[in-house]
């Protein structure tokens, strides 16, 4: 447990003499919550500075502890260690790595806002009776959207598994379901595909790397990229809605015909 002269050190970055806080590498290891063998691994990879060597003893600062601090942080957003590392780079080349980090965060940041689901093998037979078979669980499976447990399931969305089991509620085979769910999928990819051409084709034009732009740059198009974003869910709800319009009206004239 830290001591408090310790725990004023690591807040302050100083020790008790004023002069900036120096390390050994168990205790930078220990002040940013990784092993000794991660920092190593990160000096190999040279997202981490050289140390300062005294004889044979190595000393680590506070931009070291930073440093691991920030890979910590871009981890935990999901960047891979390689792209950390161009981050990292570009950093120290000068360039402001917190406005080409909000520009990734912007441009890969999670569209949907589902929530997994859990049933057990009990619940899946109450809402599906017979009609749960390894068919229909494999073609779920396949589509990406469930992953068998040996207790159960779990579904990516709580939404489309609620619709399904209503679905199935009111009549509708789950095999028919699940086809037309993976006809949507296609419909919903190309869809998607429509919108990252327009974004690429008009917003990134040339860009091929985050990292060539400037920090003015970056941040203006972090800007442009979330206000597009629901533009782009926007149109797409409301291109469904008028489609269902038109194709529900053309069904009930047909029905209605003489």
């Amino acid at each position: 447990m830290l001591t408090r002269v310790a725990q004023t050190e690591q807040e302050t970055g100083r020790g008790e003499d004023g002069r900036p806080r120096a390390y050994r590498i168990a205790e930078l290891a220990e002040a940013a919550g990784v092993s000794v063998r991660t920092v190593r691994f990160y000096r190999e990879r040279r997202l981490l500075q050289p140390p300062r060597k005294e004889g044979r003893i190595t000393w680590y600062g506070e931009q070291h502890l930073d440093r691991l601090r920030l890979i910590a942080e871009l981890l935990e957003r999901g960047h891979a260690l390689g792209g950390i590392a161009e981050l990292i780079g570009a950093g120290e080349d000068g360039r402001d790595v917190a406005e080409l980090i909000g520009l990734q965060a912007a441009l890969v940041a999670p569209w949907s806002d589902e929530t997994p689901v859990h049933l057990d093998w009990d619940e899946l037979r109450a809402a599906f009776g017979d009609q749960l078979t390894p068919a229909n669980t494999a073609e779920s499976v396949a589509q990406g959207y469930v992953t068998v447990h040996p207790d159960g399931i779990t579904h990516v969305s709580r939404r489309l598994m609620d619709a399904t089991v209503a679905l199935v509620g009111e009549g509708v085979p789950l095999a028919a379901v699940l086809d037309v769910s993976r006809r949507a999928a296609e419909y919903a990819d190309a869809m998607a595909d429509l919108f990252v051409a327009l974004v690429h084709e008009h917003l990134l034009g040339a860009l091929t790397r985050v990292q060539d732009l400037t920090p003015a740059e970056a941040a203006r198009l972090t800007e442009r990229i979330q206000r597009v974003r629901p533009l782009a869910r926007a149109v797409n709800d409301a291109q469904f809605a008028l489609a269902m319009d038109r194709r529900v009206r053309a069904e009930y004239d047909g029905l209605t015909a003489e």
